[in-house]
């Protein structure tokens, strides 16, 4: 990325939508713009996890305004995700499209660690650099991300099922609040803090920081009401329990600090807060102005700069389930190989779609740690089922797809259920990566022939040197069966 160059991060929160604008200057973030919108997405879903009409009309007028501000930016310089409710809507494909289609840029659903890896990488940045632990906390809308990390790189992340939209319904109805409402509420906080407090109280922190919104409106309250001097008390919530408490409804909260906006869930932002605190014994906390955006851009930035932490993340799998190096190295180089003939004819000369080869190349064994029968089912699975850091959960099912796909029958199935703009893409891909891991097929360190790929359509042409495939039977038979499974999936391989 050029010096100067804009960049930009939208955050699908289920509270909030925000966008930051930035530009690279010497390797940092220059925030130059920010807009936020209070849209309530979790609060439109209904009984059957669905978001409603109202809600995504609501959402997508937000974007149509971002799109604006966004307008000119690089398809590559701008990341949108969505987070808890677009996670757990059964509609979020449709409204996906729909907000894609408004803004002109991709949507990635981030999975609730990949969230909390995003938002500690944004909190380090606005940090001094110091050595030492420290706990980041964000509360969002439909999720609570609790981070444990040293400088710029998070070792523990959990992403808990509560958020401040979320207890709203559930504790503080209509905005009703009594003691007993938000001592429930507290509980509640403090049984799914207690699924990682050994953990995190193993571990140990020299620091506590507070992220989000939330948390910024909990500290604006108890610094101007006289409750702290700087950041968030164990005391001053106390204080703030009382005086919330005694309002009786969010409607009649009074409280210097306190926006209009944030009074229907400031209750519930606060009895999350206070659940964490007493359950991690946490007396202090300060706050950050950076989150998962901030994250976003410096994530982006990582890319940009050849530090992309998906990369290590692949790495990092191959090395866990004991991926034969060579061998996931040998099919990687020729698969990217032949892509590089055949992308041009295919319209396919972008980073994602080559980015997307060589994962599913280099993982194409992943499920032999499990079992060989079906290996490239158990491959798939782990891929789909793993913490990726780095990846949406849109890329790791395209990479599960290609791993599923490489070998045996064409999973049609399984590229049927990928969003429609994308299947022909990822079945070319696959047809490439089928072929490079029959060519070595033998295992061994033989150099592959100068071969000459030529795509039509969902048609291949491979032509070899000549008397190669008669010096070598083998390689041939495995090509000749490979010509009977793209056959059965309309596709054609031609040897020559």
């Amino acid at each position: 990325m050029e010096h100067g160059e804009h960049l930009a991060a939208i955050d699908l929160g289920s509270n909030s939508f925000h966008m930051v604008v930035a530009r690279q200057v010497h390797g940092e973030i220059q925030l130059l713009d920010g807009l936020s919108e209070k849209v309530q997405l979790g609060a439109g879903l209904d009984r059957d996890n669905c978001l409603d009409d109202e809600t995504q009309s609501r959402a997508l007028e937000c974007l149509g305004r971002f799109a604006q501000r966004i307008a000119g930016i690089p398809r590559g310089s701008v990341r949108v995700v969505g987070t808890n409710t677009l996670r757990q809507a059964r509609n979020a494909r449709q409204f996906i499209d729909r907000a894609e289609e408004v803004l002109g840029h991709d949507i990635e659903i981030v999975a609730g660690r990949e969230e909390a890896r995003l938002i500690y990488l944004g909190v380090a940045h606005t940090l001094a650099d110091d050595a030492g632990q420290r706990l980041v906390v964000d509360i969002g809308g439909g999720s609570t991300e609790l981070i444990i990390g040293e400088r710029f790189e998070s070792s523990e992340t959990e992403s808990l099922h509560m958020g401040c939209v979320s207890f709203a319904k559930r504790f503080f109805a209509q905005g009703n609040i009594t003691e007993k409402a938000f001592d429930k509420a507290v509980t509640a906080a403090r049984q799914e803090v207690l699924s990682i407090h050994a953990n995190y109280r193993r571990i140990g922190w020299q620091q506590s920081v507070g992220a989000s919104g939330t948390i910024k409106a909990i500290s604006q309250v108890c610094v101007e009401n006289g409750w702290s001097d700087t950041g968030i008390t164990l005391e001053g919530l106390k204080k703030a329990r009382k005086r919330v408490i005694k309002a009786g409804n969010a409607d009649k909260l009074d409280l210097k600090g306190l926006r209009e906006d944030r009074r229907l869930i400031f209750p519930s932002g606060l009895a999350i807060l206070y659940g964490i605190f007493e359950q991690l014994g946490i007396e202090q906390m300060e706050v950050s102005s950076g989150a998962l955006r901030e994250g976003l851009l410096y994530d982006l930035l990582g890319r940009f700069g050849h530090e992309d932490v998906r990369d290590r993340s692949i790495q990092s799998l191959m090395n866990r389930h004991h991926v034969e190096r060579s061998q996931a190295e040998r099919v990687c180089e020729t698969a990217m190989s032949l892509f590089g003939q055949a992308a041009s004819d295919w319209g396919l000369e972008d980073e994602e779609m080559s980015d997307t080869l060589r994962w599913g190349a280099l993982l194409h064994e992943l499920g032999l740690a499990v079992s060989h029968s079906q290996f490239h089912k158990h491959g798939a699975y782990l891929i789909t089922n793993s913490d990726l850091p780095g990846f949406s959960r849109q890329e790791q099912q395209a990479v599960a797809v290609l791993v599923r796909g490489h070998r045996r029958k064409i999973p049609v199935s399984a590229l049927e259920e990928l969003p429609a703009d994308e299947r022909e893409p990822l079945l070319r891909l696959c047809l490439v990566l089928r072929i490079a891991a029959r060519l070595h097929h033998a295992r061994c360190d033989e150099a592959t022939p100068a071969m000459k790929l030529k795509a039509e359509g969902n048609a291949l042409a491979l032509a070899f040197p000549e008397g190669w495939l008669d010096e070598h039977p083998l390689t041939l038979a495995d090509l000749e069966q490979e010509q009977e499974y793209f056959q059965a999936v309309g596709c054609e391989l031609r040897l020559s």
